[in-house]
C-alpha cells in the first residue's frame, strides 16, 4: 500500500529530489565520495551552491539587488537576526499565530515593537485586515502562511516600510513580486529540502540601515560578503533544496505548481464542506492552499481517533491536527501528488457513509 506523508513538517518531499540526494549521498558526481564527506569549498560543491543560487532566483523572478543566503539555525534564528540587525527605533508585527508570536518575541529583546493587529481572539482561524502600520516603523514582519491554525496571506502586501515576512512554509508555491519585500525568509523543511537549512532573500539596500555592532555570525553582511560561507553551510540539505528547484523547473515552474496547488487545496475544501462529518476551522476567505486544518462536526466529535486510524489503513499519515487546535491537518505542500488528496477525500467519504 502506498503512503502518503502530509506531516506539517519536515514534510513530504519530490521523489526525485529524495533518490538524487542518494544517489550523492552515496558518490558525488562520480567522485567516489559521499556528498556528505566532501569540502564545501571544493570545486564540486561551490557549483551545487551557485546552481542552486542560480535556479531559485530563476524559479522565483528574484530582481537585480537582492541577494540570497543559506544559513543554518532554522527560521527560529531569523526571529533574532532580523531585530538584531534591523530594528533601530521600533518594529511592527502582524501576529497571526504561533510562529508570528515567537517572532514578535525575540525581536522585544531588541527593541520597540507594536503588534498592529492580532487574530488570537478567534483562536488565530482569520487574518487580520484594515490595520496600520506605523510610518516610522524600521520594518513590518509577517507570516505569510500558517501551519498550524491553516490560515494564509494569499497575495504580496503593499507596505510603505521595508516588509519582512517568514515564508517557511509556503515559499515556491505560488507566483509573488518578491520586488515587494526588503527579506524574504524560511525553512527549506515544507516546500523546498530536509530540515536544515533556511533561505535568506534580501534587498541589499536594506543593509544601509544596519546601525549596530553584531556579532560576525548574525550579520547579514558577513554572509553576503562570503557567500554563504562564513561558517560552514549545511551541505546536503543545500543539494537536496537543488533537487526540488530542478523538479519544480521541470514541472512547469512556480506559476504551473500554484495551479496544481490550487486544485488541490479545492478538492480537499469541497469535500470538507460537503461532508456532514467535518467542517473547516479557517475563515474561508483565508484558508491556506498549504494546510488545511478541520475538526468533526457535532455530533461526531468522538469519532476523531476512529477516523485517525481508518485513514492509516488507507495509507495517509500525519494528519493528526496541532495540540493547540485539535482535529485535523492536512498539509498538501508542494510534493503532495494530487493522488495522495484525493485518496484522504475518498476515505472522507467512506467515513461518512459508514457513520451517517
Amino acid at each position: 500500500m502506498k503512503k502518503y506523508n502530509f506531516n506539517a513538517g519536515p514534510s513530504i518531499l519530490p521523489e526525485f529530489t529524495i533518490q538524487e540526494t542518494v544517489k550523492a549521498i552515496q558518490n558525488l558526481n562520480g567522485s567516489g565520495f559521499s556528498l556528505m564527506e566532501i569540502s564545501h569549498r571544493s570545486k564540486d560543491f561551490e557549483a551545487i551552491l551557485a546552481e542552486t543560487i542560480t535556479l531559485f532566483k530563476e524559479l522565483l523572478q528574484i530582481p537585480d539587488g537582492y541577494s540570497l543566503l543559506f544559513l543554518g539555525g532554522g527560521a527560529s534564528l531569523q526571529f533574532c537576526m532580523i531585530p538584531y540587525n534591523f530594528l533601530n527605533t521600533k518594529a511592527a508585527y502582524l501576529n497571526t499565530g504561533v510562529w508570528a508570536s515567537k517572532a514578535l518575541k525575540e525581536a522585544k529583546f531588541f527593541g520597540e515593537t507594536v503588534e498592529v493587529a492580532t487574530s488570537k481572539d478567534k483562536n488565530f482561524n482569520y487574518i487580520p485586515k484594515g490595520y496600520v502600520v506605523p510610518a516610522d516603523a524600521d520594518y513590518f514582519h509577517i507570516t505569510t502562511n500558517n501551519t498550524i491554525y491553516g490560515t494564509e496571506i494569499h497575495t504580496d502586501i503593499d507596505s510603505k516600510v521595508p516588509l519582512i515576512a517568514d515564508m517557511s512554509s509556503d515559499i515556491l508555491s505560488r507566483t509573488m513580486d518578491v520586488s515587494k519585500y526588503a527579506l524574504i525568509y524560511g525553512g527549506a523543511q515544507k516546500n523546498l529540502g530536509p530540515a536544515g537549512v533556511t533561505f535568506v532573500i534580501i534587498k541589499n539596500e536594506l543593509l544601509k540601515s544596519q546601525k549596530k555592532q553584531i556579532p560576525s555570525i548574525l550579520d547579514y553582511k558577513q554572509h553576503i560578503e562570503n557567500d554563504s560561507m562564513y561558517n560552514t553551510p549545511p551541505c546536503v540539505p543545500i543539494y537536496a533544496c537543488l533537487q526540488t528547484l530542478k523538479w519544480i523547473k521541470n514541472l512547469g515552474g512556480v506559476a504551473e505548481l500554484e495551479k496544481i496547488n490550487i486544485k488541490k487545496a479545492q478538492i480537499l475544501y469541497d469535500e470538507i464542506d460537503r461532508n456532514k462529518i467535518f467542517k473547516g476551522t479557517a475563515v474561508k476567505e483565508d484558508r491556506s492552499l498549504m494546510n488545511v486544518c478541520f475538526v468533526m462536526s457535532e455530533p461526531f466529535a468522538a469519532l476523531e481517533d476512529e477516523f485517525m486510524e481508518f485513514t492509516k489503513k488507507k495509507g495517509v499519515v500525519g494528519i493528526k491536527g496541532h495540540r493547540s487546535v485539535g482535529g485535523f491537518r492536512a498539509s498538501i505542500y508542494n510534493a503532495m501528488p494530487i493522488e495522495g488528496v484525493q485518496v484522504l477525500v475518498d476515505a472522507m467519504k467512506e467515513f461518512e457513509k459508514l457513520k451517517v
